[in-house]
């Protein structure tokens, strides 16, 4: 990035395909990454880690996320935040976009 900044709707790069996941990073340097992510309905991640801390802010749709153990419901307005080296997966019940950062 050039450090000018930027703006965008995040609602006008939305696409979903019939099956699976359409992702577009926004911005990302050394220390973030914020990635728009579109999964379609009956898409799922396997349990995963990361190295970075995470937050995922859900923009449109519902699922479910899996923290650790715990299941949380994905719907417009919800941010799960993730430590580093968490386990997580999540499963798309409808189309759903969630803004992903990363962060060191």
């Amino acid at each position: 990035m050039d450090g000018q900044g930027f703006h965008l709707n995040l609602k006008d790069h939305m696409v979903f395909s019939k099956e699976g996941i359409y992702s577009k990073v926004i911005a990302k340097s050394a220390t973030y990454n914020f990635t728009l992510m579109c999964l379609s309905k009956g898409t799922d991640i396997d349990t995963h880690t990361s190295t970075k801390n995470g937050c995922v802010y859900v923009l449109k749709g519902k699922g479910t996320f899996i923290l650790f153990d715990e299941e949380i419901l994905m719907k417009e307005g919800v941010c799960i935040f993730m430590p580093a080296n968490a386990p997580h997966a999540l499963r798309a019940d409808e189309d759903l976009a969630i803004l992903l950062s990363l962060s060191v």
